[in-house]
């Protein structure tokens, strides 16, 4: 439908998880003690934390994933694993100096449930006893439905998990077996209904599009099957060919994999058909039931984004606690070790160590809040920067992507496909992306 568009904007981009991007983290003004200092002085303005949890573990390497992992069926590795997220979380209830609101916490990786059911009853139970109680919060885990089982979710239920995420990218046995990642529907749907019966009345599906061998009838049966397990919300992605950062997608070429044009009629296909059945679409890439809160919050503009997605915790602090694990303060940035032995080493001799990290510049705080307008609510104000950047928008005005609207810049709905084009008009190093866009990020679509 929009060729000429696509030809235009498909190109490398950031996704805007946060705002700098992380190739653009100056860690030479970022130490321990600077953070520290900008997690307390947060924390005292407003004790309400999210909490994400990264377990690097899997125990079969799905070839289309650039997320950090270790691929072992080793299970003796998880009691060290825990007791490091334990040492790490204490070591930040000291930082706060007082017990933290855990408003949110969420499972990621990797295989969070590679964890067994006595594990994650130990780490869950340490934190959420270690925090404040509140009648409103949001805690939930990634689950690969072959590595997940009814004492597992027993559990997590019983933990206050109230929802789960099912990664699914699509059910097409081709699609699957390209890609390493072999689940039937069936299985997909026993995982869905035992979550329910035990009390995990909120289901996310997982999709990708984009995948190798993926066509249009392959991502159409997809989405009907993916209707039958009726989930609340539907993450929709695009695929990240990244072969250069994720060496594991090296395992099929770039002819395997729709390009362009064709890429962009999976993605319309899909989106046709999600709202189809009834959802709204949600930000960037999801899509949620009308009753549910991430679409109540989008209708009210109350939606929030951080680097564990779209959510209704509008907390300033994020705590990432594990091996890559990214923090947010508000005003600065941290990246653990990524390295599982070198993170599991720093923590237990107490060297808190900085793979990476950012203190956010006032100018940087305004385009950060810009850029979170952008991907929550498809428009931000026009304000004294915004206005610095008009020349940058024209092409994106001239092509109906964007309109100015009084004192706002507001996308279209054909703009939406190229919300992450759009945002990069705000962003101060958009010049020297060209530099090492083409070794970084992803394109557009």
């Amino acid at each position: 439908m929009y060729p000429s568009l696509v030809a235009k904007y498909n190109v490398p981009v950031p996704r805007y998880t946060s705002y700098p991007p992380v190739p653009h983290w100056d860690s030479a003004n970022c130490n321990r003690l600077l953070w520290e200092n900008e997690v307390k002085n947060q924390i005292d303005t407003d004790n309400q934390v999210s909490v994400y949890i990264h377990i690097p573990y899997c125990e079969s390497l799905c070839t289309y994933c650039g997320c950090n992992k270790k691929i072992t069926t080793n299970h003796a590795v998880e009691g060290p694993y825990v007791q490091t997220l334990i040492k790490e979380w204490d070591y930040y209830l000291g930082v706060f100096g007082k017990k933290p609101v855990v408003k949110e916490l969420h499972f990621g990786g990797g295989t969070p449930t590679f964890l067994s059911a006595e594990h994650l009853q130990e780490l869950v139970s340490h934190i959420t006893n270690s925090s404040e109680t509140t009648s409103s919060y949001s805690y939930s885990i990634e689950a690969h439905p072959n590595y997940t089982n009814q004492a597992q979710l027993t559990t997590l239920a019983s933990l206050g998990i109230d929802r789960i995420s099912l990664g699914v990218q699509d059910f097409d046995p081709v699609v699957q077996k390209a890609i390493h990642r072999v689940q039937t529907f069936e299985q997909t749907q026993k995982i869905a209904s035992i979550a329910q019966k035990v009390g995990i009345k909120n289901l996310n599906i997982d999709l990708v599009y984009g995948l190798p061998f993926q066509t249009l009838n392959s991502i159409t049966n997809t989405i009907h099957q993916t209707m039958k397990l009726k989930p609340s919300r539907i993450a929709f992605y695009g695929y990240a060919h990244v072969p250069w950062k994720s060496k594991s997608q090296r395992g099929f070429s770039d002819q395997d994999i729709p390009q362009d044009e064709a890429k962009r009629a999976l993605f319309e296909t899909g989106v046709e058909l999600i709202t189809q059945f009834g959802y709204v679409r949600v930000g960037m890439d999801h899509f949620a039931l009308p009753t549910d809160e991430i679409a109540i919050a989008q209708e009210n503009k109350m939606l929030h984004r951080n680097f564990m997605g779209y959510t209704t915790q509008n907390t300033q602090l994020l705590i990432g606690l594990g091996a890559s694990a990214i923090s947010d303060s508000g005003t600065a940035y941290i990246q653990n070790p990524k390295d599982v032995a070198e993170y599991m080493i720093a923590i237990e001799n107490q060297n808190y160590q900085i793979e990476t990290g950012h203190m956010l510049t006032s100018e940087e705080l305004i385009i950060k809040k810009h850029i979170q307008n952008l991907m929550c609510n498809f428009e931000t104000s026009l304000d004294l920067y915004t206005r610095s950047i008009l020349p940058r928008l024209q092409s994106f005005i001239s092509d109906k992507l964007v309109t100015i609207d009084g004192e706002s810049i507001k996308v279209t709905n054909t703009g939406k496909l190229f919300i992450r084009n759009i945002a990069n008009c705000w962003d101060k190093h958009f010049q020297s992306y060209n530099n090492i866009s083409q070794l970084q990020f992803s394109k557009a679509i």
